[in-house]
This record gives C-alpha cells, sequence and structure tokens, in this order.
C-alpha cells in the first residue's frame, strides 16, 4: 500500500475523531465508535482543532482514496495531565492508523510529516504510548524517548514520551 499525505483541516473532525478512537484503544474493549467523542479525559485531543498551533496530517491511501490514517498535535489545556512531565507549551502527538492499514507505512510517513512541521514552530513535540504497544519502537526511532511512566485511564503502564526538535529559530 503506498499512501499520499495532505494536512488536517477542520473538515477532518469526524475522522480524527475515529482515529482518536483506534489511538485509544477504545475498539479492544469493546466500546462503541463514538464513546470518544464523549469521554471528558480525551476531547482536548480534537475539540475544535483547527485551532492555531494545531498541526496534522491524514494518509490518503492511494489506491482506494480512502482516509487510511491521522497524526496531529496540538497544545493541551492547562492543568493537562501531560504538564507534570513536559512543558505546559509542548504540544501532544495523537497518532492511529486504520486497522486494515497497520503495517503498511502510514504512520511512519505521518509522524515523519508532523515532526518536521512541528519543527518550525516547536522544540519539542510529546506523547503517551501503553507500554506494551509495538509503536512504541516507531517513536524511538523517530527520535522520541521515555521521560515518566504512568498509570493510564484504564489502570494500565503508559510511558510519556518527548522528542526534542530542535529551536524553531535554527
Amino acid at each position: 500500500m503506498t499512501y499520499e499525505l495532505r494536512a488536517a483541516t477542520r473538515d477532518d473532525h469526524a475522522f480524527l475523531w475515529r482515529m482518536l478512537y483506534y489511538a485509544a484503544h477504545m475498539d479492544e474493549s469493546g466500546e462503541a465508535p463514538e464513546s470518544a467523542r464523549v469521554n471528558p479525559d480525551l476531547r482536548p485531543y480534537v475539540e475544535d482543532f483547527g485551532r492555531r498551533g494545531d498541526l496534522g496530517v491524514i494518509a490518503i491511501d492511494r489506491a482506494t482514496l480512502t482516509k487510511a490514517g491521522a497524526a496531529w498535535i496540538r497544545t493541551m489545556p492547562a492543568g493537562w495531565p501531560l504538564h507534570h512531565y513536559v512543558d505546559a507549551t509542548t504540544p501532544e502527538l495523537a497518532i492511529a492508523v486504520a486497522p486494515e492499514h497497520i503495517g503498511h507505512g502510514a504512520g511512519s510517513q505521518m509522524i515523519a510529516q508532523v515532526l518536521k512541521a512541528a519543527a518550525a514552530t516547536y522544540t519539542a513535540v510529546a506523547l503517551n504510548v501503553r507500554a506494551s504497544n509495538p509503536a512504541k519502537r516507531l517513536y524511538e526511532r523517530t527520535g522520541f524517548a521515555t521521560v515518566a511512566e504512568i498509570t493510564n485511564r484504564v489502570g494500565g503502564k503508559s510511558l510519556i514520551m518527548c522528542a526534542p526538535l530542535g529551536r524553531p529559530d535554527e
């Protein structure tokens, strides 16, 4: 499979919610797809996407012209739990690939493009990932390093990871 990337826009809200559902592993626990949208712990990831500082990409499967995944960053609200581990001005990355596209390179392409775009504005990007998630290796290959281990919203272990991007003015 090959993918074309385009910028995420406000018009992608429904797809970003769908991808957040997968990013939060809600499909694994049998929750309904719309559950991400009403979960107060998840709403800041997508609600009002398109505000100043938001960056994201959508992967399009070239063969079917369907959306295959999304990666986006945004600064989170004051008091966000991630701020205990990284600076409050460091945006958080959310990323997911539709199940039928996992393992075909969409995630790698999306991260590379989002981090490249983010380097023009930010000095670092953070994320949190379940400790058992195989995507952790992808994040490490793209420059993320673990800065903390936490208990996630479902009681399991997650890692807070951060990737330095250099100075925006360099």
